[in-house]
């Protein structure tokens, strides 16, 4: 243990690789051990061996004697002769789990008496990446620059890296398309020592957690992420779509490339969050088909001829200060030439057009609220709106409601705030002490589960349950409507 036993020599490989070194051991190998049962050599770092090194050993391992172990040791196994490996046995050593490196670390922090932060100890366990002696380097730092108090705010100092829920703070703001927000909370990162490309592989990061919550909840138990946090991105995950996560992923690897590459990181940061809200914004494929076919039907009804409709051959015009893609649906086919432009037209382009008259959205009901959300492509809105809020009573201009335990205590004032956005006119929201009707997640769960029981009492999925004892009913899908399903619909586990 203390490393001073005569019969356990140790050398490193890295500084010693020639075939000198190895005649050394294979000549001291021959003598019996002083008091141990075994002579034990140790070569770390095995792979940086000379090939003629490794021919001196061939011999030694083919025929050893009987008291003497090698042990050799490497991070790259496969530079390793296949001619040594043969002679070995392999043990393969696993990267420890989250959940065990942490109460390890815990572990040593208390008996040390050192107090250690739960969140500095799991960004600790992140950064390691299951290496315990990596782990264990960076708790020994941490300590040093805490003065014996391990802190998140020391941890994420000392390795650059910005606060865990800063982090999901800005993937909120990208996933609600919220590009001004997005910048100002990467600046803020970078001004309290957080690096862009640090910042970008941990939206990456938390991109992935959302990702295995979507798909495998209960393999993404053991990350090292607080309890918030795992609330946070569940909600998250139920809310977007596996098209829109893998998008994502996509744009953040490339990004994280040119960061790394370019001269002023923190730009390069700035481009890639400003490309995520864009494209957070675009229309689904399914939704340009939809609206492909409104501009067709707009087109059979406001076509030419028509008093105020653009003449036959002239493209509709566009409004007046609004980008292109807002002008879609005012006459001819011609409007997809505008909307496919988007961003790539010039501000001038855009604005020399005479002034069309504005489509106010009217709302009748709550649920027109949802769908008008959803339209808007607003994700967090439409998770409040379908979760946390239950409706009392619902009139033009003026929403009473209640909210679940769970709601934000801001919520009715944003919903007021983002219809007066949306409608251009005045909405009162307010908190009311009755008892609403239940959410339209809650609502959707209980037909949900009327069409579960329903397909129980068929004789054929009855029989089949039978068959196979565990199994579930996860949904029930019309055949005839089957690719009609939106794939953003939150809580769709068609199975």
């Amino acid at each position: 243990m203390e490393g001073r036993h005569p019969d356990v020599v140790e050398m490193d490989a890295a500084s010693h690789t020639g075939i000198d070194d190895i005649r050394d051991i294979i000549d001291k190998a021959r003598y019996v051990p002083v008091s141990a049962r075994y002579k034990v050599y140790i070569i770390d770092e095995v792979h940086m061996l000379s090939k003629a090194a490794f021919n001196g050993l061939l011999k030694t391992l083919e025929e050893p004697p009987a008291h003497v172990k090698f042990i050799f040791a490497t991070t790259e196994i496969r530079k390793v002769p296949v001619t040594v490996l043969s002679r070995c046995q392999r043990f393969d050593l696993r990267r420890i789990a989250a959940d065990e490196l942490i109460a390890h670390l815990a572990m040593i922090a208390a008996k040390e008496g050192i107090s250690a932060e739960p969140e500095a100890l799991q960004a600790i366990t992140r950064a390691s990446e299951g290496s315990v002696r990596d782990a264990l380097s960076m708790l020994d730092q941490a300590i040093a620059h805490g003065e014996g108090t391990v802190s998140a705010d020391t941890v994420h100092a000392m390795l650059g890296l910005a606060d865990g829920a800063r982090i999901i703070d800005l993937f909120e703001h990208v996933m609600a398309g919220n590009a001004g927000a997005a910048l100002n909370e990467l600046q803020d990162q970078f001004d309290t020592g957080a690096e862009p490309q640090v910042v970008l592989a941990d939206l990456a990061e938390f991109t992935h957690f959302v990702t295995r919550l979507k798909i495998a909840p209960e393999a993404a138990r053991k990350a090292a992420v607080s309890e918030n946090q795992r609330e946070r991105g569940k909600a998250l995950a139920e809310t977007l779509s596996m098209r829109v996560l893998s998008q994502t992923w996509q744009m953040l690897l490339k990004g994280l490339a040119e960061t790394a590459q370019a001269a002023r990181p923190l730009a390069a940061a700035d481009m890639v969050l400003v490309r995520l809200c864009h494209a957070a914004a675009l229309p689904t494929p399914d939704e340009a088909i939809r609206m492909l076919q409104d501009d067709a039907g707009a087109s059979a009804g406001d076509g030419a001829g028509e008093p105020g409709g653009p003449a036959a051959g002239e493209r509709a015009p566009a409004e007046t200060g609004k980008p292109a893609s807002q002008a879609r649906g005012r006459g001819n086919p011609g409007n997809l030439h505008i909307a496919a432009q988007r961003d790539y037209q010039l501000e001038e382009t855009v604005a020399i057009a005479e002034p069309v008259r504005a489509d106010t959205p009217r709302l009748q009901n709550f649920d027109d609220l949802v769908a008008l959300a959803r339209e808007k492509r607003d994700r967090l809105m439409v998770f409040a709106l379908e979760r946390h809020i239950r409706p009392v009573r619902f009139e033009p201009g003026q929403i009473e409601i209640e909210l679940t335990p769970e709601a934000e205590a801001d919520l009715p004032h944003r919903l007021s705030s983002t219809l007066r956005e949306w409608t251009g006119e005045r909405w009162i929201v307010a908190v009311s002490d009755g008892e609403g009707v239940a959410t339209v997640h809650e609502r959707r769960q209980a037909d949900k589960q009327a069409l579960i029981e329903s397909a129980k009492a068929d004789p054929l999925v009855a029989s089949a349950l039978a068959v196979f004892p565990g199994a579930q009913i996860v949904a029930v899908r019309d055949q005839d409507s089957a690719g009609d399903d939106d794939e953003d619909e939150p809580g769709d586990n068609t199975a």
